[in-house]
């Protein structure tokens, strides 16, 4: 095996509704519903799943297991994974790394969260968050001559990172309602989204403030909700006859802050412009491009948009554009249908909602159905070419506060072959753009035919 590992394919992918906060759904029940819909799409069960890795941020130790018990007691190796924001392309890229690096054929990434309404908040009162420090970075900024801010700590953060970018090179929060208003308008053709109003940018602006340049419709929301996503090897797709659904991981890479980030005089590096720019660079050399280059084969990017302020700032991080071109991206359009890339296509964070542990292996599931062209009214045109079997790149960034970001680069194989039975087929719909329920018949078809059933016979479907 070559020192960089083997190729790696996302066979399958599911998605429950990211719905409002109501604690009237359990994780692990969200957790069965994604990763039974995972099963049926990559047409395997949980037998053939070696190992797994389950991310989640406000949920007591072994949730993960608790989640996965339900579809069988296989004995494999359960990580529990939490990276803020972060943490559902964390989950994934420990079970990519997994299959990568030879210690399974197959691997599961499951990500799922029960929040509580309102403002991000810690489970643990009684010591120091561990972002505490980015807080007095932040403070000790707008002394120092940002301006001062309000609102509560993580949209602050975010806010001053876009009042520094609109200080540097112009741009204002009229450009932050043109991001906002793009995502929940993009919403509107995902049923698995928490809103689907379809804000306009004057709707968007007349919203109640949350600080001084965000308000409440472009921020994300908090969530309940679960998304799941399987990896494999080359030798397994084509084991299993799934050239016709597999999309390769054709990079990854996972990176934390530097000390730009408590360094610097800069908001923007407090919200990890560097730490992203960082890891895009790493992950386009690691897909062969040369410095700076690769962007332009890049054509639909789920962006980690947990405040409008963070999507205008991460484009040029990412290299979609110049970092002083930033809010000129937004007013030709280049972050949407008819512009040089599909950026959330889903409605991302602000509209589609943000369930931590789901958010990033949710993104990953839009993408992969992207360039399986299953997506039907969130399809991003464009992304194939007859001359070229392998089409365009989805590009992935995902990013959690503390910190740390996942950037994949995803693209369909050269060995894609068009048609046979597949994930729809056993699903019996299209789930990359229609949202069902799960039945006990599907969890039949994917648990574990070898293990007990105790556990499931308290699952509620």
């Amino acid at each position: 095996m070559s020192p960089k590992g083997r190729r790696t394919f996302l066979i399958g992918g599911g998605c429950t509704a990211f719905i409002k906060p109501r604690a009237t759904r359990q994780t692990e029940d969200m957790g069965l519903e994604a990763a039974t819909k995972a099963l049926l799409d990559a047409g395997i069960t949980y037998d053939d799943i070696e190992t797994a890795a389950v991310g989640f941020c406000y949920g007591d130790s072994t949730s993960g297991q608790r989640a996965l018990y339900n579809l069988g007691l296989t004995g494999i190796p359960i990580t529990n994974v939490n990276n803020n924001c972060s943490t559902g392309s964390t989950a994934l890229f420990v079970a990519n790394n997994a299959v990568k690096y030879g210690q399974a054929e197959c691997a599961l990434a499951l990500g799922f969260e029960r929040m509580k309404p309102g403002s991000l908040g810690t489970n643990w009162p009684d010591r120091e968050s561990p972002t505490k420090l980015l807080g007095v970075r932040t403070e000790e900024l707008e002394r120092a001559g940002l301006g001062e801010n309000h609102g509560p700590g993580a949209p602050r953060m975010f806010a001053n990172g876009a009042a520094e970018y609109f200080k540097k090179y112009g741009g204002d929060v009229n450009h932050l309602a043109q991001i906002a208003s793009k995502n929940h308008k993009h919403s509107l053709n995902n049923p698995y989204s928490q809103f689907r109003d379809g804000w306009s940018v004057e709707q968007v602006l007349k919203a109640p403030k949350i600080t001084n340049e965000l308000t409440k419709f472009m921020c994300s929301p908090t969530s309940d909700g679960a998304a799941c996503c399987i990896v494999a090897s080359e030798d397994f797709v084509h084991a299993r006859g799934l050239e016709n659904q597999a999309i390769e991981i054709v990079a990854q890479g996972l990176e934390t802050d530097d000390p730009a980030a408590f360094e610097s005089d800069s908001a923007m590096e407090v919200v990890g412009y560097s730490m992203t720019k960082n890891c895009a660079n790493k992950v386009f050399a690691q897909a062969g491009f040369g410095p700076g280059k690769g962007r332009d084969e890049v054509g639909v990017v789920e962006l980690h948009d947990c405040f409008a302020a963070n999507e205008l700032i991460m484009y040029p991080a990412l290299g979609l554009c110049n970092e002083e071109e930033a809010h000129k991206f937004v007013e030709r359009g280049d972050m949407t249908y008819g512009g040089k890339y599909v950026v959330n296509p889903s409605g991302g964070l602000e509209a589609k909602g943000h369930p931590l542990g789901a958010t990033g292996l949710g993104m990953h599931f839009y993408i992969m159905m992207q360039l399986r062209s299953w997506a039907g009214p969130m399809q991003a045109p464009g992304l194939f070419d007859v001359q070229d079997k392998r089409g365009k790149y989805g590009l992935v960034h995902n990013v959690g506060l503390g910190g740390a970001v996942v950037v994949s680069l995803l693209r369909r194989p050269e060995f894609y072959k068009e048609g046979g039975k597949d994930g729809r087929d056993r699903l019996g719909y299209n789930h990359a753009h229609e949202c069902r329920p799960i039945t006990m018949q599907d969890v039949n078809k994917v648990k574990s035919k070898k293990n007990s059933n105790y556990v499931l016979a308290h699952a509620k479907l």
